[in-house]
């Protein structure tokens, strides 16, 4: 029974170490097989009052005017003054590979004073991309996740009601140009680029194609991309296939991240700080205006003035003197909470302590 039990935890153990890392689809993408910006100028018509004023959006007018002139409508000396039409910019992104006839997604955006395009329907728009050649064309119901409302003393207003979707509401045209697998050379980019996680990624596909094909087929490059060689007995869509689902553990720099505007502060497994001695007070300033009125005396020639009176104020709070020390991030997020900060002290410590010299991690500030 103890044999038996030992050797279902060193089952379980090497499961588990199987398990261990992330896939190598995860933390690379192949170079060139990425998505494409599309863009487009369009109406959206059928707003219920809610769409620009001809007066404010001459475009609005002047593509009106164009788009009923396609069809035969000349407007061109009247003097349109319609609510329900708003000029708006559609964007889209065309998927790698993508075929002919596909749909894909499109998000509508207004340009002039729109207030809202709920309950609105985009004209056919073509979209380009940055060679100037039209890739999909899209039309079709919006989508407004946000409303706004508004009385003669009151607005209520939620989401962005003057931004909309159309799901599926364009028409892919023509492919990007290109084939995968045209080559026998892939390049594999790493989304975080580091030295060792570049040798970690080849070693891994050497270990899988010398057992699986019996050739070596990655060779790390640089930080950033690997460089495979397709094994002949195999397609390029098989062979990226297998390996992306190799685990790896990949290496990240001791990096602190800092958003002062919002106060969050990030930091990664492998920073650390070394022993040093902080305190932290906080000064508070006051300052208050308590202005009186000086009156003069009845059927007294002087005036009524008011008369400044300011009263300024500082208080500074006592400041916790503790050792700050880091061998690993729960020692040092630990010292940092002994202290008792609010997230502005901890910015202002971590930014003490890095130039103080003992904070080991790159310090970015956003």
């Amino acid at each position: 029974m103890m044999l038996r039990l030992l050797l279902a935890l060193a089952f379980l153990a090497a499961a588990t170490a199987a398990e261990a890392g992330v896939r190598i689809k995860d933390i690379t993408g192949v170079q060139g097989v990425r998505e494409n910006q599309l863009i487009g100028y369009g109406l959206v018509t059928g707003l219920q009052g809610t769409g620009d004023s001809m007066r404010n959006s001459p475009f609005t007018e002047q593509a009106l005017q164009s788009m009923l002139d396609a069809m035969g409508i000349n407007v061109r000396n009247a003097n349109l003054r319609t609510r329900n039409v708003a000029a708006v910019m559609v964007t889209a992104e065309l998927p790698a590979f993508i075929g002919r006839g596909a749909r894909i997604d499109v998000t509508v955006s207004s340009l002039g004073d729109a207030t809202s395009l709920l309950g609105g329907t985009l004209m056919l728009t073509p979209l380009m991309g940055p060679d100037g050649r039209t890739y999909a064309v899209a039309q079709g119901p919006v989508a407004v996740s946000g409303f706004a409302s508004a009385g003669q003393a009151e607005t209520l207003t939620q989401g962005v009601p003057t931004v909309a979707r159309v799901p599926n509401g364009a028409l892919v045209e023509q492919r990007i140009p290109g084939r995968f697998g045209d080559s026998n050379a892939l390049v594999l980019e790493l989304r975080n680029p580091d030295f060792k996680t570049a040798i970690l990624v080849a070693d891994a596909i050497n270990a899988f194609t010398i057992r699986r094909y019996g050739v070596r087929s990655a060779y790390e490059q640089d930080l950033r991309t690997v460089t495979l060689v397709k094994p002949g007995a195999v397609n390029a869509a098989r062979f990226i296939a297998e390996i992306g689902d190799l685990r790896v553990e990949p290496d990240t720099p001791a990096r602190v991240v800092i958003d002062e505007r919002s106060g969050t502060v990030v930091m990664g497994q492998d920073v650390q700080v070394s022993t040093v001695a902080v305190t932290h007070g906080n000064l508070t300033v006051r300052v208050t205006e308590m202005p009186t009125v000086s009156q003069p005396q009845p059927f007294a020639a002087g005036e009524t003035v008011v008369t400044p009176q300011t009263s300024v104020m500082a208080e500074q709070g006592g400041g916790q003197m503790a050792i700050v020390e880091g061998t690993n991030l729960q020692m040092l997020v630990r010292g940092l909470n002994q202290i008792g900060l609010k997230p502005t002290g901890i910015i202002a410590i971590l930014q003490a302590i890095k130039t103080a010299g003992a904070l080991q991690a790159d310090l970015v500030i956003q």
